[in-house]
């Protein structure tokens, strides 16, 4: 009878073992199967808007797209660089204003915020990271450039879109600072509060320092999303194409100007609304990858919990 026993908890232990790489093998393949098919939509996005953007390429050129600063294509002038100028100066003027705000945010949190407090908001920075752009937009429109308007007529401008771009991406930009700086670890922060550091030293002098790679690739996210934003852009930034030359001006962005001519161009204006296309995603590509270079010191957001400075 031992024997029997024994010999049925062994073949027990091995079905379970059995079982055990039965299921290794289907999550790998489908974690496999799953990363291919995204580097695959990736490569095909990619593939698709050269093979798209070739054809005008080839006929303006490239200094055409970005030496030539007149945008006429009724006139055969696809000049892009007033736009990109544009794109550039309202991701960045975004990116400056929200990141101060996104820091105080975080800060507040970690150091400051009572626990009901702080539960309560990160749950309304969840919520506002939530809302539609185009929500946002509608926003900007009805409430924020009417009263621009009242300023300097026609209220539609630079600022307008600096403003609106830094609302849309404030809370994810203070979500990440924040799970950056609660990556300092346990035993530093037991060992500022055995020396009676304050608060204050502590986030600013230990927490703050540590945390500058996660800083900065969240910074450097939230202006690729920004640089990639369309609706509220079009519907606060007044689209008239001309260098951003002072902020109560009306403007248009790249990723307006495919959004609202891209329902009836032909030929080699719908190819250089392509490229506008490419030169967008080129510069998407190269802020991720700076970010992930950026945030690879970063600690795991997930331990953003057990961050917070003592109460």
């Amino acid at each position: 009878m031992p024997s029997d026993t024994r010999h049925e908890e062994a073949r027990s232990q091995e079905l379970r073992r059995r079982a055990a790489r039965r299921s290794d093998a289907l999550l790998r393949g489908a974690s496999v199967f799953g990363a291919l098919i995204a580097a695959a939509l990736a490569w095909w996005i990619a593939a698709w808007l050269v093979r798209e953007s070739a054809p005008s390429l080839a006929a303006v050129g490239i200094g055409g797209f970005l030496r030539d600063a007149r945008w006429n294509p009724a006139g055969g002038e696809f000049g892009l660089l007033p736009m990109v100028a544009t794109s550039v100066t309202v991701a960045v003027g975004a990116l400056l204003l929200a990141l101060p705000l996104a820091l105080a945010t975080a800060l507040f949190l970690l150091g400051y915020a009572p626990p009901a407090l702080g539960s309560a908001m990160r749950l309304l920075l969840d919520l506002l990271a939530a809302v539609p752009s185009v929500v946002v937009g509608f926003f900007g429109l009805i409430v924020l450039v009417p009263w621009l308007a009242r300023i300097a007529p026609p209220g539609a401008s630079l600022l307008a879109g600096i403003l609106v771009l830094a609302l849309m991406v404030l809370p994810t930009l203070a979500v990440m600072v924040e799970a950056a700086l609660a990556a300092m670890p346990a035993a530093e922060r037991s060992a500022a509060a055995a020396l009676g550091l304050s608060r204050a030293t502590v986030l600013l002098a230990l927490a703050l320092p540590r945390a500058r790679r996660g800083v900065a690739a969240a910074a450097l996210v939230a202006l690729g999303r920004a640089l990639g934003e369309t609706m509220a852009v079009v519907m606060v930034c007044g689209n008239v194409v001309q260098w951003p030359a002072g902020l109560l001006l009306p403007v248009r962005t790249l990723t307006a100007n495919v959004a609202l001519e891209m329902a009836y161009a032909s030929g080699t204006h719908r190819g250089a609304l392509f490229v506008s296309g490419l030169l967008l995603l080129l510069s998407t590509a190269v802020l991720v990858v700076a970010a992930a270079w950026r945030g690879g010191g970063a600690a795991n957001p997930e331990r953003r919990a057990a961050g917070a400075v003592g109460a």
